[in-house]
């Protein structure tokens, strides 16, 4: 039984480990987009498929007879990339999608359904932001010259930045001291997270709660429509099984 599992996450990691472990024959797969990435076990492919047609062209030749969609919540285009390939080639399709977070009594959220509109929540909360949206996107925030930005990210940004911040390259997880420690050192009045959920980065919302910070959430995209969803590692290893033996 061969397994494909899009991966990049934590969960992804974790269930290749588990499937090889269980003697499945795991591939993951990895967008390249981080220079060095942590490599999961089992065999590993890095780069994209060329589109729908490409994906399916991949299941076909490999004899994948499951593909389970662990990437991270906000890539889109692989997700709805997988579904269709799925779609096409008859085979089973899962997503793997930890929970997001929840709002506790103290926190003081904003929520935004893009980087465009958290950008324009920005002016009226702080002109000191600590974005942590990853190095994609940054654009949406380039306009705001009056604020000043500390744009966390593991590999260099690219492409159009705003015109005032400064990177800190940083791999997660995050300790709660440390985020303490940054929203300290760097004076930080406002947090612009997206709602990865996960306990890897959480520490960065505990910290912003304690200062009294608020904190604007880009709200995660809908799972694609029809597509069955797991929230945990040990569920998805489960449906492979039931789907496939």
């Amino acid at each position: 039984m061969h397994v494909l599992v899009l991966g990049g996450t934590t969960e992804a990691r974790q269930l290749a480990r588990l499937l090889a472990a269980r003697e499945r024959t795991v591939t993951s797969s990895l967008a390249g987009r981080v220079a060095a990435p942590t490599l999961p076990e089992g065999n590993v492919r890095i780069g994209g498929f060329g589109g729908v047609e490409g994906m399916a062209r991949w299941l076909r030749e490999h004899h994948v007879d499951a593909v389970v969609d662990a990437t991270h919540p906000f890539a889109e285009r692989i997700s709805a990339n997988a579904a269709e390939a799925a779609t096409r080639t008859g085979v089973p399709l899962l997503a793997l999608r930890r929970p997001g977070w929840t709002p506790v009594p103290g926190d003081d959220w904003r929520f935004a359904d893009s980087l465009a509109q958290a950008a324009q929540l920005l002016p009226d909360l702080s002109d000191r932001v600590f974005l942590t949206t990853g190095r994609s996107g940054l654009a949406a925030f380039a306009g705001l010259d009056g604020l000043w930005f500390l744009v966390r990210s593991v590999d260099p940004p690219e492409g159009e930045v705003p015109r005032r911040m400064t990177v800190l390259l940083d791999r997660g997880p995050y300790t709660l001291q440390g985020e303490r420690e940054v929203l300290r050192e760097h004076r930080i009045g406002v947090l612009v997270t997206k709602d990865s959920g996960g306990a890897a980065t959480a520490a960065k919302l505990v910290a912003a709660r304690e200062a009294g910070l608020p904190v604007v959430v880009v709200r995660r995209p809908p799972v694609v429509a029809g597509v069955e969803v797991a929230q945990d590692v040990e569920r998805a290893a489960r449906w492979v099984r039931e789907r496939v033996g």
